[in-house]
């Protein structure tokens, strides 16, 4: 991978990883639905930005349907499970929940599109549930009631994505761009109706603005940016390796900036869940070694 490409790679997890930590902080404010309106409408101004600059006009009559679809498994509906649960458990947790997306793909890709299971994708899911298991149950953290259904909400947002990405297989071809800015719109319609009925909490003060915007601008509009970016330069699979940095990050934040305790058996299970992952993509580090000296030949 080239060092440009590689520099991308770590501000992406970087970014990714810290938008738990500003939902950990704005949604306790602003409350879930405000907070996700917010951010998903700022996202959505800002491609729409780019897409005028780059001449990428988005066929919303042809493809409508199928943007609603993404919007509501790919961006609403995760976007506010994550923040409903960022008031319930550390932002750390829920970047390390957020990382079972391959998991919960395998687990519908072997239901849905019937594909077979490997020795070490049943491997892999054994030790991601594993690792979500150590890290709910034992990480220091004395269970609470709440805790346990702010779990559930973030498997099941991670599961979302999953099956976001499986439908994005088997439906029409429309550039990732335009899925991104389409799906964008699509969950600021899917969430508008709601938002009145979910008013603040209390007034947001400056630091609160500033992290709704570093969600909507940086972690939904320059992130997706980013992305692509990293698609085109080093392929999809390559590109997906940033699933690795994102608790990385995640539990970097937290510790850092919220003085989140990330215990050893926290450690543990967060390892377990990283490997289960890296079994199940087939995520190779010689193969990203080979990848950069065939690029650079």
């Amino acid at each position: 991978m080239p060092a440009a490409s590689l520099i991308k790679l770590i501000l992406l997890g970087a970014i990714w990883g810290g938008s738990f930590l500003f939902m950990h902080i704005a949604a306790p404010v602003l409350g879930p639905v405000l907070l996700i309106q917010s951010r998903v409408l700022l996202g959505a101004v800002f491609l729409l930005a780019l897409a005028v600059l780059w001449k990428k006009p988005l066929d919303i009559r042809a493809h409508w349907k199928h943007f609603a679809i993404l919007g509501f498994f790919n961006t609403a509906l995760p976007f506010l499970l994550f923040a409903w649960a960022s008031r319930l458990l550390p932002a750390s947790m829920l970047s390390v929940l957020n990382a079972t997306v391959p998991i919960w793909g395998a687990i519908f890709g072997a239901i849905w599109l019937r594909t077979a299971l490997s020795i070490k994708t049943v491997a892999g899911l054994a030790l991601g549930v594993a690792g979500v298991a150590i890290l709910v149950g034992f990480d220091g953290a004395r269970l609470t009631p709440g805790m346990m259904l702010g779990v559930a909400a973030g498997l099941t947002a991670a599961a979302c994505y999953a099956i976001a990405a499986l439908y994005s297989k088997v439906a029409r071809s429309v550039d990732a761009f335009s899925n991104a800015h389409g799906s964008m719109w699509a969950a600021t319609v899917l969430i508008a109706p709601a938002t009145p009925f979910f008013p603040a909490a209390t007034m947001p003060d400056p630091w609160v603005m500033l992290c709704v915007l570093a969600l909507g601008i940086a972690c939904s509009g320059i992130a997706y940016v980013l992305y692509f970016k990293l698609i085109d330069e080093v392929g999809a699979a390559s590109a997906t390796t940033v699933t690795f940095l994102v608790p990385v990050f995640g539990m970097l934040w937290g510790a850092l900036v919220l003085h989140e305790h990330i215990g050893l058996m926290g450690l543990g299970g967060a390892g377990l869940i990283i490997v289960g992952v890296a079994l199940i993509t087939g995520f190779s580090p010689a193969a990203l070694v080979r990848r950069k000296a065939v690029t650079t030949e």
